[in-house]
């Protein structure tokens, strides 16, 4: 499983003209999924980038998460991270279609 953070002031997925999915001011995640990854390690990642602390708080510094700022997080499907890690390290068949993915990898963030 592979996850690339941005945090972003606003984000939004436009499928075939229609907006199916926005947020303010949060986290936009390009989420890719395995064969190989289990509903435990989504968890873990989900509870993990849920937790990252890279909002700044009253002094400046980085140390908010998205919750403590009102936040939300955009989860975006993008095997194509992960079939390119997998191709550069001479595996094959390493993506997992959408209808297997572990549930948690959309429903837990």
């Amino acid at each position: 499983m592979r996850a690339v953070v941005q945090r972003v002031s606003r984000a939004e997925v436009t499928v075939e003209g229609k907006i199916v999915g926005h947020i303010g001011r949060g986290l936009l995640v390009l989420l890719g999924v395995t064969h190989a990854d289990s509903e435990a390690e989504a968890d873990y990642l989900a509870a993990k980038i849920a937790g990252l602390r890279i909002f700044d708080d009253e002094s400046g510094k980085m140390n908010l998460d998205t919750a403590a700022v009102g936040g939300g997080i955009l989860v975006v499907s993008q095997f194509t991270s992960t079939a390119m890690f997998a191709v550069a390290n001479g595996r094959r068949s390493m993506t997992r279609p959408h209808r297997n993915a572990p549930a948690s990898s959309t429903n837990t963030l």
